[in-house]
């Protein structure tokens, strides 16, 4: 019989709401597994053990009592370190904010608890969710990058130190993690979740998102935490459809634009070729998979989206930089200053730019379910001193689509690859329902040698 630490969210609502599992039972596997493992994945940068079983004994009391709170009751939840927690410390992985604990909850992590989950702790991230790396390690080999800038929320899903972590993307913090490490990375289209109560970086790209095991799992995540948000006027007011009902909704294989040009161009060639089967196998399933043509903004994109973050970046950190410039890390420091110095003019051309590519992109999502690409140019690159590429997910924050890096096979030294599916805006439920054929096709389940060797 599984452990419980080794079932997915889906599964876990299943068994708790039938009684047969305890979320007093579950918190203390969880915790039991983030105790052997957390000395050498670094994930994590707090934890309450205490607190968490406090609140795991008072979802079990409400069972017993027959009060459910909503899908996610007694599932503990990891949470990125830049998502205000109220009385729980967020650092957003700087020094500078070491002590600082907030006195509410951003909408996200609300969702969350009024859902029934239980906050297991903060995960690690990248020094103010930018490139200066977090001590996080790959579960799938130690001495590699479990990518950034969610790095901790990816390694712990991976490393089945929780179920379901939350995570925030503004070029490719989400997705390039999720191929990494192997496990399901989700970004909706920008304003789905609200970013409430989450350390800014950049006011128009940061996208809310989050790291499951399963396209499912994702599915039920995105249901509690969508809608609209009048703390947050950049949030949406589009309807919130039950998007588990969504994954078998397919009436017939989807049809599929691949992305050839520029990904086949910078992918490393076993990246590609790995692609390339993928393809073949989705084919024989019966997908419909064609070359998608993209505009010419296309090219202007990734120079675009560099003005943009630097831009606005330097604007959410002007103030403090100020007082604490010997506090931040060598790569934050140089967005700001580079940031500071870049001409408005340019950053409205950057602003027109990606006007110009989403409306573009409407027209070429109307031909296709979905887009598919490689995740990453490589495999999780060795060494931690670099969080890895984020080139080929910046493309689709940029438009503000959603997206998802499905796991789908492993390199030659067995690390794990993805690969990136897109939809249109506000498309989600469809975009699920091609991730969910595609993981039924590709069926990766192969678990790795952290998730192998630990007993409890």
């Amino acid at each position: 019989m599984a452990e419980p630490y080794q079932l997915n969210l889906a599964e876990l609502a299943v068994e708790i709401r039938r009684k047969k599992l305890s979320p007093v039972a579950l918190a203390e596997s969880l915790l039991a597994r983030i105790h052997v493992l957390e000395p050498s994945l670094q994930a994590w940068t707090t934890i309450d053990p205490e607190s968490v079983l406090e609140e795991a004994h008072r979802c079990d009391r409400e069972i017993r009592r027959g009060r459910w709170r909503g899908p996610l009751h007694g599932i503990p939840i990891g949470v990125k370190d830049i998502y205000f927690t109220a009385g729980m410390r967020t650092t957003a992985g700087s020094k500078i904010l070491a002590g600082f604990v907030p006195a509410y909850d951003a909408t996200a992590v609300g969702r969350l608890k009024k859902a029934g989950a239980i906050v297991l702790g903060k995960t690690a991230t990248t020094e103010f969710a930018h490139f200066d790396p977090a001590p996080t390690r790959n579960p799938w080999n130690l001495d590699h990058t479990p990518g950034g800038s969610s790095s901790g929320s990816a390694a712990a899903v991976a490393a089945q130190m929780c179920p379901a972590a939350l995570g925030s993307q503004t070029a490719g913090s989400v997705l390039r993690p999720a191929a990494y490490c192997g496990v399901v990375g989700f970004k909706p289209t920008i304003g789905r979740i609200s970013r409430y109560g989450v350390f800014p970086f950049s006011w128009t790209l940061d996208t809310m998102g989050f790291f499951t095991r399963s396209v499912k799992d994702g599915a039920i995540l995105l249901r509690v935490l969508a809608g609209f948000d009048p703390q947050d006027l950049a949030s949406s007011r589009e309807p919130v459809p039950e998007y588990a009902r969504s994954l078998g909704s397919l009436k017939r294989p989807p049809r599929i634009g691949i992305v050839q040009f520029y990904y086949r161009q910078n992918a490393q060639q076993e990246v590609w070729k790995h692609t390339e089967q993928v393809i073949r196998r989705l084919e024989k399933a019966g997908a419909q998979i064609t070359e998608a043509q993209m505009p010419e903004t296309f090219w202007a994109v990734h120079a675009a989206q560099r003005i943009i973050s630097r831009v606005e970046g330097a604007s959410a950190h002007e103030e403090m930089y100020k007082d604490h410039r010997d506090g931040y890390g060598p790569k934050i420091r140089e967005l700001v200053e580079i940031g500071l110095l870049i001409p408005g003019v340019d950053y409205l051309r950057g602003q027109k730019i990606k006007r110009q590519f989403r409306r573009e992109m409407e027209a070429v999502m109307e031909k296709y379910d979905g887009l598919l690409t490689p995740t990453t140019p490589s495999a999780a690159p060795a060494g931690l001193s670099s969080t890895g590429d984020p080139a080929f997910q910046v493309p689709w924050t940029f438009a503000g689509l959603p997206s998802l890096s499905l796991p789908s096979g492993l390199t030659r030294e067995g690390l794990p690859l993805g690969i990136q599916l897109i939809g249109p805006a506000w498309g989600e439920a469809r975009l699920l329902a091609v991730a969910s054929f595609c993981e039924k096709v590709l069926q990766f389940s192969r678990a790795h040698p952290l998730a192998v060797n630990f007993t409890s």
